[in-house]
C-alpha cells in the first residue's frame, strides 16, 4: 500500500484539495485498497476546523465530498508513516524540514514537481482564485498517479 500525506499551512485549503482529488482518482481507476491519502497542516492556526467554504465548493463543482475532512497537525511520527509527503509550496516544505528534522528517506517533494512545470500551488487563501489552484492540483495529482503507475 502506497500512503501519501498531502500538506500546506493551514489544512483548509490546498492540501485537503489534493487529498480529496487524489482519492477520486484513485477510485475512479479502482485502486482505492492500494492507497492512503490523507492531508495535514504544518500550522496549528486551523487544527480541527472543516474545509474552507470555497474550497469544498470547487470540490464538490466536480463531484467530490470532503464534508467529514477537519485540519490536523503534521507531527514527527508522520515521517515514518507515510512514503510520499508532499506539500504545496517552498514554505510548506521548509517547515515539514523543521518538523521531522532531515529527509533521509527522500519522502519530501512539493505537488506540481509531478508535472512538467514544477512550482508552487497557487494559494486561493491570498488570491481568492480557487479556480487556479484546482487545476494546479488536478495536474500535480494526475502526475503523481502517472508516476506511482509507472507511466511518467
Amino acid at each position: 500500500m502506497l500512503r501519501i500525506l498531502f500538506v500546506c499551512h493551514g489544512n483548509i485549503c490546498r492540501s485537503p484539495m489534493a487529498e480529496f482529488v487524489m482519492k477520486d482518482l484513485v477510485r475512479r481507476e479502482g485502486l482505492e485498497q492500494q492507497f492512503q491519502i490523507d492531508s495535514a497542516a504544518t500550522s496549528t492556526e486551523e487544527i480541527g476546523n472543516p474545509v474552507y467554504p470555497p474550497a469544498r465548493r470547487k470540490l464538490r463543482e466536480h463531484g467530490i465530498d470532503c464534508s467529514d475532512k477537519t485540519a490536523r497537525q503534521l507531527v514527527r511520527p508522520d515521517y515514518e508513516k507515510y512514503d510520499y509527503l508532499i506539500g504545496m509550496d517552498n514554505a510548506n516544505l521548509r517547515n515539514m524540514k523543521r518538523i521531522f528534522g532531515e529527509d533521509r528517506a527522500g519522502k519530501l517533494y512539493r505537488l506540481l514537481d509531478f508535472t512538467s512545470e514544477p512550482g508552487e500551488v497557487a494559494d486561493p487563501w491570498y488570491t481568492g482564485d480557487f479556480e487556479a489552484t484546482w487545476r494546479d492540483v488536478v495536474a500535480g495529482c494526475d502526475g503523481l498517479l502517472a508516476k506511482l503507475r509507472g507511466q511518467e
